[in-house]
């Protein structure tokens, strides 16, 4: 695996969402399987993450623990959601630490997640405390919405976000954790933002980060776009400096993610 010119490693993260329950996420590995990994072996290669639902991730685990199968090592497994505490009466919850047992990654604070059930910049904070806890890798996302967006908030909302989405994270933790900037307006809507507004927004990102942990964490921490990616469109958001991968939605759960995949390696300018 290759790190672009900027040092960071791209990550391409597919997230299923509310899809394939056991039987059909099992079948959709083993589809694409031998095609992902073959593309992940070319230099400039991205890490790929897989997030399907909870349900379904001792399914996909299974697949991609298939000995002498086709290598897998660079296919991880991701979870879309967690709960900060470790076990207790919290019904239909997952910990950080059941998560641990088959993920090395969790996204957290995604646009739904704040949008339909309310989760606050603070909640998202004590969940992406605890992921690093537990030696997973959070994915945490901001982004603002299409009234937000239309009026001019950008810049606050992500400045808002950035400190109390991520707040309390030590030196090292600082350069562990992956942001994916996901204006929500282009989620799901087919309206994805160009590259140069992708980029000049996760710079602003970047720039905020370094004002709160300082040059070396913000140069290593990889920032990534999520917003109706696609394979005709990744290329284009992999040649801005700034942008470290993206968060796949819908065209994670076709073939064609491997061509988004094949597609990200990009060398930037």
């Amino acid at each position: 695996m290759t790190a672009s010119s900027t040092g960071r490693t791209a990550i391409i993260a597919g997230n299923w969402k509310m899809n394939y329950g056991p039987r059909e996420a099992a079948k959709f590995v083993q589809e694409i399987q031998p095609a992902l990994s073959e593309a992940l072996q070319a230099p400039g290669s991205p890490l790929c993450i897989l997030c399907p639902p909870a349900i379904s991730l001792a399914a996909v685990r299974a697949v991609l623990d298939i000995p002498d199968a086709a290598s897998s090592a660079q296919i991880e497994l991701g979870a879309q959601n967690m709960y900060f505490e470790e076990k207790g009466a919290f019904t239909g919850e997952i910990s950080p630490n059941m998560v641990h047992e088959l993920c090395t990654t969790v996204i957290l604070g995604h646009s739904e997640r704040r949008t339909y059930f309310g989760e606050t910049d603070e909640l998202v904070n004590k969940k992406t405390l605890a992921a690093l806890r537990h030696e997973l890798r959070p994915i945490v996302c901001i982004g603002e919405n299409e009234q937000q967006h239309e009026s001019g908030e950008t810049a606050h909302i992500i400045t808002t976000q950035v400190r109390a989405s991520l707040a309390n994270l030590t030196s090292e933790q600082a350069r562990e954790i992956v942001i994916a900037y996901e204006p929500i307006w282009a989620i799901g809507t087919g309206k994805a933002a160009t590259g140069e507004i992708a980029n000049n927004v996760i710079r602003q990102i970047r720039q905020e980060y370094q004002a709160i942990y300082g040059a070396e964490a913000a140069s290593v921490v990889r920032i990534l776009y999520g917003g109706s990616v696609t394979s005709d469109n990744i290329a284009e958001f992999m040649a801005y400096p700034d942008i470290d991968g993206a968060l796949v939605g819908g065209a994670s759960l076709k073939p064609d993610f491997i061509n988004i995949v094949r597609n990200s390696r990009q060398v930037r300018h």
